[in-house]
């Protein structure tokens, strides 16, 4: 990113030219169904602006100029915002969130509003043992674009004869699903996930991308459409980690807007090369050596911790023993806040509305029948309808037993960090993404509500944490592993993950006709290359 904007200051390129490849890409690739709306229109204009300011010599900083898009779960002033929900249709905020406010200031083109599980449920739809992984939106699914990668194809042909290639296309991942396949197949160079119990970090997984889950409170959730508020953060998405370091730097900091966010100033996020591992200590958590584990993935996980090891830091096993209540205590939790946050819409204010006029609660009612997804309907019918968790003895036994096992869970990594451990190194997933067909099977949806395993925790103890893309399975696809830092130590996690994504040099995907696409309007190859890498 900071190249094509070094390009853009030369006036190699200019913002209207990537801005209209992109939009160019964006349509050659609609079959990923990544987008739910494009912002042509917007992008060009903003494209405009930015021109302007090269020429005057006032560009606005690394992101003047450069695409972004936004999961369609953030309030974007004028532009539709549906969270992939009937109820949600034809919505259209009069603000903006403040993180896309914040791109905006920038510089930034916004391309368009991406796919999501509905309502970002993806966590509580493996729960529920319903389709998630970004395939449950009323939208349609989003389709991997590894699924055309030469890698795969050619690792699938050795294997399968199969005649009709497009028909077991791969998941995500979810709930960002959009995201990550919009910046997966070039259509922009970063993208705004929202990170509940691993939205973010799972897709960058499955797609071959950086997912950063910020610290809770570092980064404005002003203006994104909740889920849990205690637990989500808006994550980013980029192809590198160097750019996920630029976009947090314009994201970070207080926002009076949102009481959650921190009071003191935060500094500009500049990434060292680090040179030398020998003075860190990285931790392996036991606990996360579970059966469902891929051999392949445990495999590189272990040699990743060689790599440190041989490079001089120090690599010791460590202990969250309260690992095996995570999804128990976050279904608990996820359920009473959802069915809270999901209240409010009841067609009076805004959204979808039912013209029914027998009584108020049948509108209600009605229109939440309409409007919601199976998913939601379940978590309001065992909460609001039937308040599992809201009556005193269940509040008591479920709830609060959930908020301290919470706690404890929390304190497994503040005991952990304490210990002397700067970041622990984890797997992301269970598997690298699977086929839809796959997928939709009930053993593998069962076997999904595990897959949380590696991320939930970390939101509910509000600390950083980043997927980085390591190697490709033998089968072509990605396989990323995740880095977990200190709460607010964001900048040395990010250290960590530069110097391991230098030392792992993960391949760009080969879709040559994308590829030929961007490479086109560059007059240099250089030039092409660096951006198709950024």
């Amino acid at each position: 990113m900071a190249l094509v904007s070094a390009a853009l200051k030369q006036g190699q390129i200019t913002p209207t030219e990537l801005c209209q490849k992109c939009l160019s890409l964006i349509k050659k690739t609609k079959f990923l169904n990544a987008y739910i709306t494009v912002s042509e229109e917007v992008a060009l204009k903003q494209a405009e602006e930015s021109e302007k300011r090269y020429k005057q010599g006032h560009s606005l900083g690394d992101l003047d100029g450069i695409p972004v898009a936004v999961k369609d779960n953030f309030s974007t002033a004028g532009i539709e915002t549906t969270c992939a929900s009937n109820m949600l249709k034809g919505y259209v905020p009069p603000y903006n969130a403040t993180v896309v406010q914040k791109l905006l200031d920038q510089g930034a083109l916004l391309m368009g509003k991406t796919n999501l599980d509905e309502f970002a449920m993806g966590c509580l739809a493996s729960l529920l043992r319903l389709r998630s992984g970004s395939t449950d939106g009323v939208f349609g699914p989003v389709k991997n674009p590894w699924s055309y990668s030469k890698q795969y194809r050619e690792k699938k042909k050795q294997k399968s004869h199969d005649e009709n290639e497009d028909s077991n296309w791969l998941i995500t991942g979810g709930s960002s699903g959009g995201s990550a396949a919009a910046v997966s197949a070039f259509t922009c160079f970063a993208a705004l996930g929202s990170d509940t119990g691993g939205s973010t970090r799972n897709p960058a997984a499955h797609c071959g991308l950086v997912g950063l889950k910020p610290s809770y409170g570092l980064v404005s959730r002003h203006g994104l459409i909740p889920l849990v508020n205690s637990m989500d953060v808006p994550g980013i998405l980029t192809r590198c980690v160097d750019d996920a370091a630029i976009v947090l730097g314009v994201l970070a900091g207080h926002d009076p807007k949102d009481s959650t966010t921190i009071q003191d100033p935060v500094k500009p996020f500049m990434l060292s090369s680090l040179t030398d591992v020998s003075k860190l200590c990285v931790g392996i958590p036991k606990e996360y050596l579970t059966p469902e584990l891929s051999s392949e993935i445990r495999s590189l996980w272990s040699k990743a911790a060689n790599l440190f090891e041989s490079e001089g830091a120090k690599v010791i096993e460590v202990s969250l023993p309260h690992t095996s209540y995570s999804i128990v205590c976050y279904h608990v939790l996820c359920t009473s806040e959802v069915a809270s946050n999901m209240a409010r819409f009841d067609g009076l204010e805004y959204g979808h509305r039912c013209d029914i006029d027998v009584s108020t609660e049948a509108m209600y009612a009605a229109t939440r029948r309409e409007g919601f997804n199976d998913v939601i309907l379940e978590v309001l019918l065992n909460t609001l309808f039937k308040p599992f968790t809201v009556i005193v003895v269940n509040y008591e036994n479920y709830f609060v037993k959930a908020q301290k096992v919470r706690r404890l869970i929390a304190n497994d990594f503040v005991n952990v960090f304490n210990s002397g451990v700067d970041v622990l190194l984890t797997p992301t997933t269970l598997s690298e993404a699977v086929p839809y067909t796959e997928f939709i099977k009930e053993d593998n949806r069962t076997r999904s509500a595990q897959d949380d395993i590696f991320t939930q925790a970390v939101n509910m103890a509000g600390l950083p944490a980043v997927s980085v893309p390591t190697a490709l399975s033998h089968q072509g696809l990605p396989i990323g592993l995740q880095f977990i830092g200190r709460a607010f130590c964001d900048q040395q996690l990010l250290t960590v993950a530069k110097w391991f994504e230098k030392q792992v040099q993960f391949p760009v995907i080969q879709i040559q006709e994308l590829m030929d696409n961007c490479s086109s309007v560059f007059e240099n190859e250089k030039l092409a290359s660096v951006t198709l890498k950024q």
